[in-house]
């Protein structure tokens, strides 16, 4: 949402007149006291990093690792706020009413950005342009699981079940619903989405037969994986992950599913160009950090590091490309538009 800055007219002639006198002390420049604050920016007031998840999540860690390794750049504090709720809607429209001066920030997930708006009539679809990217951070893939007693380890095994299926999805309208959607379209599979708030509920659903399948998020399942907890059937990475050498990509087995998460950092529109500059290369030097770059590697997290248009396009190409695959198999992500 832009705010308008614009001076406002003021009523009666004594406030004119005083307002010309303060106008010839500043040498005309209304702006000089503002554009001290944004060349001195943080100017020692702390820094709120929105996080729209809850705690645990992968966008949580992201967060606080970023804010973490900022910190100390930017001398301030520089704090995660936890706003959960519509795959981080809610935090993304709370951003958008904060003052455009860097102290307000998200850590914006991609999803919301080129999925959520095939699940939801379009006006109430959250649109980039609103606000400005800092930067790209990483990208996160999914990956298929089942409880390890349920006898499904690939999806031929899916197919005979024999019965309707249902999946866990971290949300409406997230990736993890858009790729078991088309999974499930491509293979003839009979099922049912059931949402969850994020991939803790999902694994733990999945874990307590509440559901028979459920994509989410590799460093959120990878603990589990690994602990033999859960059993991954395929990923939806482009690739075969160096960390699941013996899981197949759903491309591997004969299905499409160009389906990942993505997350950037955002500021409220209007946010003051030496601001995002200041804070663009702060988070620059945290990427170049070997602790954060151990927390990517951690987490099985890819960087994507790139300017803010860059991130545009990436994210502009990802939803043509899912609004095309969705339409072509006839995929209701519970639009009424």
């Amino acid at each position: 949402m832009t705010r308008n800055l614009g001076v406002r007219r003021w009523a009666g002639l004594g406030l004119g007149f005083a307002l010309a006198a303060t106008l010839t002390a500043c040498g005309g420049n209304l702006g000089s006291g503002g554009n001290a604050r944004v060349q001195d920016y943080p100017n020692g007031d702390p820094v709120t990093v929105y996080a729209g998840a809850d705690p645990g999540g992968s966008t949580d860690l992201i967060a606080r690792a970023l804010a973490d390794g900022v910190t100390g750049d930017l001398g301030v504090a520089v704090t995660v706020e936890n706003k959960p709720g519509a795959n981080g809607a809610l935090a993304a429209r709370e951003l958008s009413g904060k003052k455009p001066n860097g102290h307000t920030l998200m850590v914006y997930n991609g999803s919301l950005a080129y999925i959520t708006p095939l699940a939801v009539p379009g006006k109430q679809a959250i649109d980039i342009a609103d606000y400005e990217v800092v930067t790209g951070v990483s990208q996160d893939d999914y990956v298929l699981v089942t409880a390890p007693g349920s006898g499904f380890t690939t999806i031929e095994d899916l197919k005979r079940a024999g019965r309707p299926l249902t999946y866990g999805t971290t949300g409406a309208g997230t990736g993890s619903q858009l790729a078991q959607a088309l999974l499930f379209a491509q293979a003839g599979l009979d099922g049912t989405a059931v949402p969850f708030d994020g991939g803790s509920p999902t694994m733990t659903a999945v874990l307590g037969g509440q559901v028979d399948v459920g994509a989410v998020q590799l460093g959120e399942a990878s603990e589990q994986i690994v602990a033999g907890q859960l059993k991954p059937i395929v990923t939806f990475a482009e690739r075969r992950p160096s960390y699941l050498p013996g899981t197949p990509t759903a491309v591997e087995v004969g299905y499409q599913v160009p389906v990942q998460q993505s997350r950037a950092v955002f500021a409220p529109k209007g946010t003051p160009v030496e601001i995002l500059q200041k804070l663009r290369a702060a988070f620059q030097r945290v990427f170049a950090s070997p602790a954060y770059q151990r927390f990517n590697q951690d987490n099985l997290l890819t960087p994507n590091e790139v300017d803010g248009a860059e991130l545009r396009r990436q994210w502009t190409t990802n939803l043509e490309t899912y609004r095309a695959v969705a339409q072509q198999y006839r995929i209701d992500l519970g639009s009424s538009k």
